[in-house]
C-alpha cells in the first residue's frame, strides 16, 4: 500500500537526520579548523591532523584498544558459539535455566555492576590489572552478544545436514566442523564484529578493569575531554567516524553483490531446468 509523503513525514524526517548526524558533520568540519578553539573557525588546516598522528599517548591507546578488542572479541566468538551451541541442541539438562541466565545475564546487567564485581573478582584473587583483564573482562559482557547472534541462527539450522554427515561416516567433531560450523560461519562472524565492536567502545568496564599499565582510547579521550576539547580530539573523531563509515558501505556493497550473484545462479538454474524440461 503506498503512503503519501506528507509535510510532516518531510520535517520529521529532516529534523531525525539533523539530530543525528548534525554534530558529527559540525565535528568533521571544525577538525579542520586552524585555531585552537574548538568553537572559533580560524580558516582551513589540516595541522591538527598531523599533531595527532605525534602524539605518543593517543596512538598507544589506540594500540592498547585495537589489540583488547581483537582477543576478547575472538574469545567472546569462540566461547558464545560453544554456549549456543549447548543451548540450542543440548536438550534438558539439569542446571540449564541457571547457565542460560547466566549467559545472558550481561545483557541487562548495568555496566558499573559488571565492572565493580570483575574489580572486585580481580582483587580477591590478586590478578594484576592490565591488557589481560581488560580482555577477560570485554569477553564476559560480549560473549553474550555473540551467543544470542548465534542461537538465532542455529535455531532455524536444518538438524538432517548434520544427520546426513554422520550417516556418511563422520564423527560429530567433524560433521560440525565440515557442515555446521560452515553453515553459521556468517553468524559467527557477525558475532565477532558485534563484539569487536562494543569492545572498541566500551568506557565503564575498563576503567573498573585497566591499571596502570593499559590505557584503552575511549578512556583517554575522555580523560582529555574533561579537561576541554581540543582540536586532536576533533581529529581523531572524524578518523573515527572515517573508518566506520567505509566499514559500512564495504559491507553492504558486499551484501549487494552476494545477494545479486545468489540471484543470477538461481535465474541460470531455472533457465537449465526450463531448456532441459
Amino acid at each position: 500500500m503506498n503512503r503519501k509523503f506528507t509535510l510532516f513525514n518531510a520535517t520529521s524526517l529532516t529534523l531525525g537526520f539533523a539530530f543525528l548526524y548534525l554534530p558529527m558533520l559540525i565535528l568533521i568540519i571544525y577538525s579542520f579548523n586552524a585555531s585552537k578553539l574548538v568553537t572559533v573557525w580560524a580558516g582551513f588546516s589540516t595541522r591538527w591532523y598531523g599533531e595527532l598522528l605525534q602524539n605518543d599517548a593517543f596512538l598507544d591507546a589506540a594500540w592498547v584498544t585495537i589489540k583488547v578488542a581483537a582477543m576478547s572479541s575472538t574469545l567472546a566468538a569462540i566461547l558464545g558459539t560453544m554456549a549456543a551451541y549447548v543451548l540450542v541442541r543440548g536438550g534438558r539438562f539439569m542446571g540449564r535455566t541457571l547457565f542460560s541466565g547466566m549467559i545472558y545475564a550481561p545483557l541487562v546487567m548495568p555496566e558499573v555492576i559488571t565492572g565493580l564485581s570483575l574489580l572486585l573478582l580481580f582483587i580477591s584473587i590478586g590478578l594484576d590489572r592490565g591488557i589481560f583483564t581488560i580482555v577477560l573482562a570485554h569477553t564476559t559482557f560480549s560473549m553474550c552478544f555473540v551467543s544470542v547472534v548465534v542461537s538465532s541462527r542455529l535455531v532455524t539450522f536444518d538438524k538432517s545436514l548434520e544427520e546426513a554427515a554422520l550417516d556418511l561416516g563422520c564423527s560429530p567433531l567433524d560433521a560440525f566442523v565440515s557442515v555446521t560450523l560452515p553453515i553459521i560461519a556468517p553468524a559467527v562472524i557477525s558475532g565477532w564484529l558485534l563484539a569487536f565492536t562494543l569492545s572498541l567502545d566500551d568506557l565503564v568496564i575498563a576503567s573498573f578493569t585497566t591499571g596502570p599499565s593499559a590505557t584503552t582510547l575511549p578512556m583517554k579521550i575522555f580523560s582529555s575531554v574533561r579537561l576541554g576539547v581540543s582540536p586532536e580530539i576533533n581529529a581523531l573523531s572524524t578518523i573515527m567516524i572515517s573508518i566506520v563509515t567505509v566499514g559500512v558501505i564495504t559491507a553492504s556493497l558486499i551484501s549487494k553483490r552476494s545477494i545479486a550473484r545468489k540471484q543470477g545462479e538461481e535465474r541460470t538454474a531455472a533457465t537449465v531446468d526450463a531448456s532441459a524440461a
